[in-house]
């Protein structure tokens, strides 16, 4: 135990005192220091900067996608997975889903909480001198409300009797409101869509921008049979589908299985016929956006790899002119008994710490810049815990690959040879 015991310390001593020789080299030549530090501040920055905005981009998409639903199958022409070998021209001819299959659903599936219908066109919406161009108008059906989770700001739902009646009733999105009437709490006033007037019954919480612009915040909603005076819901060119939300504890598989008969049902397909219908969910974006996050993530590596080579030859570089300029002092420490591994921790310590440095500085920067897009816009970047810590680890790597190569140089010199030296 006593020999263990001397053993550690004299091996603490000694990352001691080399820890302790490194940083003094490093004193005494600052801008050889400031140069190799130079060149992995630039690789780490580079390689964290694609792996942050990455990870960013991801948590944004991500959290756009399943504000739309991870429990919900939505029924449409198109399916949601894309590729090279996309066979568009099978879906060309697709029926599009229609209220009537809504209803069809509605009364058939057991597997699903609620089914809804939704449309949308562009419009135009003006009130008084106030106006708003181009907008999104989203024709849903009463249980609307029930599919997707939402929260009103000011007002009410429309009920089911507006909704079958197809009252001119309508539910606006925060930044609609705030434009049109200069306050987004009023409700109970008329504004005119494509010059149909219509009463503004309740407003949306503000949601914020949306990665995949599916914020309600610059929308108008309105019952289904409400909105045939602007749209034809059976048209194509207005993306009509159905939202179905299964039950809890069914799973969307499930859900799917039960939807597939009931649209081949609905539809008359024969046994044997290719369904005219796509079911997606959720899950099949996030599938699509993993693979792409893959490759941006392979680019981002190759791209950091090639200037964290730099930095590394860099900092190789510089070792092998320090262990030339302090070859005699070199000499002299061995002649004084120190051993070749205190010679070999003292270069290879001063390597590491140079790129510990680099490392610290890149992930600075890359801080200030996260701060400076967070404070000037409202996409949310972060820099995660463990990006910092694979920057950090990245450094120590360079350090250990670039420096060993002159550290053990250094540690072979004959003493003799090396205080001879000039």
């Amino acid at each position: 135990m006593t020999e263990r015991k001397q053993g550690t310390r004299l091996a603490i001593t000694l990352l001691y005192e080399s820890l302790r020789f490194a940083l003094h080299a490093l004193k005494v030549n600052k801008l050889r220091t400031a140069l190799s530090v130079l060149g992995v501040t630039v690789g780490i920055f580079s390689i964290i900067s694609v792996f942050t905005m990455v990870d960013s981009l991801e948590g944004n998409i991500r959290g756009s996608i399943e504000s739309m639903g991870d429990n919900v199958v939505f029924v449409a022409k198109w399916p949601w997975t894309f590729g090279s070998d996309y066979p568009w021209w099978k879906y060309l001819n697709r029926p599009i889903p229609s209220v009537r299959e809504k209803e069809f659903i509605q009364r058939k599936s057991k597997k699903a909480a609620a089914v809804c219908f939704q449309a949308s066109t562009s419009i135009n919406a003006t009130y008084k001198q106030n106006s708003l161009e181009s907008i999104s108008l989203s024709a849903i059906s009463y249980e609307y409300n029930r599919v997707k989770e939402f929260e009103l700001h000011a007002g009410r739902y429309f009920s089911a009797s507006e909704a079958a009646a197809g009252k001119a009733v309508c539910l606006v999105g925060y930044d609609v409101a705030g434009i049109l009437f200069g306050n987004p709490s009023i409700t109970g006033r008329h504004i005119k869509v494509n010059g149909t007037k219509m009463l503004v019954i309740g407003v949306f919480q503000r949601e914020g921008d949306s990665f995949l612009g599916e914020s309600v915040d610059l929308q108008i909603f309105t019952p289904v049979n409400s909105a045939t005076i602007f749209m034809d819901v059976r048209s194509q060119q207005n993306n009509p589908s159905i939202m179905v939300k299964a039950k809890p504890n069914v799973t969307n598989n499930e859900l799917i299985d039960e939807l597939t008969g009931i649209m081949r049902s609905v539809r008359r397909l024969k046994p044997k016929a290719e369904e005219n219908f796509a079911l997606n969910q959720i899950s099949m974006l996030i599938n699509t956006f993993a693979q792409l996050f893959k490759v941006i993530n392979w680019a981002g590596i190759i791209i950091g790899m090639f200037s964290i080579l730099v930095g590394g030859f860099g900092i190789a570089n510089i070792m092998f002119v320090s262990v030339k300029e302090r070859t005699r002092l070199i000499g002299i420490q061995k002649s004084l008994g120190a051993k070749n591994t205190f010679i070999l921790f003292q270069f290879l310590s001063e390597a590491v710490i140079l790129c510990i440095i680099g490392g610290l500085i890149g992930i600075g920067l890359l801080w200030l810049l996260v701060l400076a897009v967070q404070q000037g816009g409202d996409f949310d970047i972060f820099l995660s815990i463990q990006n910092v810590l694979l920057g950090l680890g990245i450094s120590v790597a360079i350090g250990l690959i670039s420096g060993i190569w002159p550290a053990k140089s250094a540690s072979n010199l004959d003493p003799v040879e090396a205080i001879r030296s000039s």
